[in-house]
């Protein structure tokens, strides 16, 4: 719809003023009635108040049709539905949090059983070393006893090389 007259010349001005982009806007918002016979069919006017520097005040209305009767149950129908859906997300947001604070015990206590191993593990270890090192005295004498034994085995096979040198020598003395 275009303005004429006093109105078109009134906009002319503000849009051409400099202040006219520094003023706030107003905006109201009124309900009449479309006729006389019609008092539930209210038709809301939309009154964009524009205020500049001058006082003046320009107004503008526009009709907007009237509200479809089934309009209330379809929002009250979606925001019910918009509820049940939020509510779902949240509750699978909740049971992802209390499955991971789950998740977070469980791999807690697993952690303080290998630490109880780890620590039963050090303790045997070191149980092991100790035994180590009170036995390394005998291990010593063993190793000690093992290096005589093979001098004493050389001793015998050269012994035993000998004996049977002389036993030829023996023999073939005797034949003669």
């Amino acid at each position: 719809m275009a303005a004429t007259g006093d109105d078109a010349a009134a906009m002319d001005s503000i849009s051409r003023s400099p202040g006219a982009h520094s003023a706030p806007l107003i905006v109201t918002v009124e309900c009449r009635s479309k006729g006389e016979g019609s008092e539930d069919a209210l038709v809301p006017i939309i009154k964009k108040n524009n205020t500049n520097s001058d006082g003046g005040v320009e107004t503008a209305e526009e009709a907007v049709e009237p509200a479809e009767p089934d309009i209330n149950e379809l929002c009250t129908d979606m925001f019910e539905k918009m509820s049940v859906f939020l509510q779902g997300e949240l509750t699978a947001t909740c049971e992802d949090y209390r499955l991971l604070e789950n998740m977070n015990k469980l791999t807690s206590l697993k952690y303080m059983e290998m630490k109880d191993i780890s620590i039963n593990i050090s303790r045997n270890l070191q149980d092991l070393n100790n035994k180590y090192a009170s036995l390394q005295p005998y291990l010593d004498q063993i190793n000690q006893i093992e290096e005589q034994v093979s001098a004493l085995e050389q001793a015998a096979y050269k012994l035993d090389a000998y004996s049977k040198k002389l036993e030829a020598r023996f023999k073939k003395l005797e034949k003669r």
